[in-house]
């Protein structure tokens, strides 16, 4: 982990370079964990202010996790390749493919399985996690397609904490968008409320943030600042995460 302070703006800027993530692989699935997860503990990669966790999952093709719970945690799936099928102890049975996003607010407790619903491929997701602005609320599930709605060169909303602004919702004032761009566009990105921060994930592709190169699978956590400037240098795919700093 890297960390700047410029003196004359006060910017504050984290990197996780996607080497230096832990690994975990169990045959079935791979996982990389951009923060501390299961029995992997690093102190100074707990999170990034209410972003708790970060995992670059693949699972294998008929393999997935089997019945466990959560609670009082905002879990976010992302499938980038292939389909999750989904079940839960709310009677919630679904398929969640790339494309699409998928909310659940664990919140009292919920108990839930994912897996691989095509036995001949893998399937690849980012699993992210949540500290809630509120406990032990009602669980909910929420699931939305949001590829159609995107435009390239241009960030699309797809998690909020309004029920009735774009993407789905949660218990927490984060924001999250994704957006495809060509090589040489670049991006503002203001941010919505003062006391955030903005966590960068590199889907695919390179890009620079605030200054720092990044390449496929960085991540880049910046705060104290109303905005971010992001410069695509080649094709890439990216996944902002705006969440509090102080929850």
């Amino acid at each position: 982990m890297s960390q700047h302070l410029n003196i004359n703006t006060m910017i504050q800027t984290v990197l996780h370079q996607a080497a230096s993530r832990d690994k975990s692989d169990h045959g079935w699935l791979k996982s990389f964990h951009t923060f501390s997860f299961g029995t992997q503990y690093n102190p100074q990669r707990i999170n990034f202010g209410a972003l708790r966790v970060l995992n670059d999952d693949w699972v294998s093709g008929g393999q997935g996790f089997g019945e466990h719970p959560h609670d009082n945690m905002e879990i976010i799936s992302i499938p980038l390749e292939g389909a999750l099928q989904h079940e839960d102890s709310m009677g919630n049975m679904a398929v969640i493919e790339s494309g699409e996003i998928q909310v659940m607010s664990a919140g009292t407790g919920i108990y839930h399985k994912e897996f691989n619903r095509d036995k001949g491929q893998p399937v690849q997701f980012l699993q992210i996690w949540l500290f809630p602005n509120q406990r032990n609320v009602t669980p909910r599930y929420q699931q939305l397609r949001y590829d159609g709605l995107m435009k390239l060169n241009q960030f699309t909303q797809i998690l909020s904490p309004d029920q009735n602004d774009d993407g789905v919702w949660i218990y927490q004032d984060a924001w999250f968008n994704i957006g495809k761009f060509e090589q040489g566009t670049s991006s503002d990105y203001p941010l919505k409320n003062k006391g955030n921060g903005l966590y960068v994930f590199i889907l695919s592709g390179s890009a620079q943030v605030a200054g720092q190169t990044l390449q496929e699978r960085d991540g880049f956590g910046v705060w104290n600042t109303d905005s971010v400037h992001i410069d695509i240098t080649t094709d890439a795919q990216i996944l902002l995460m705006e969440v509090p700093m102080k929850f």
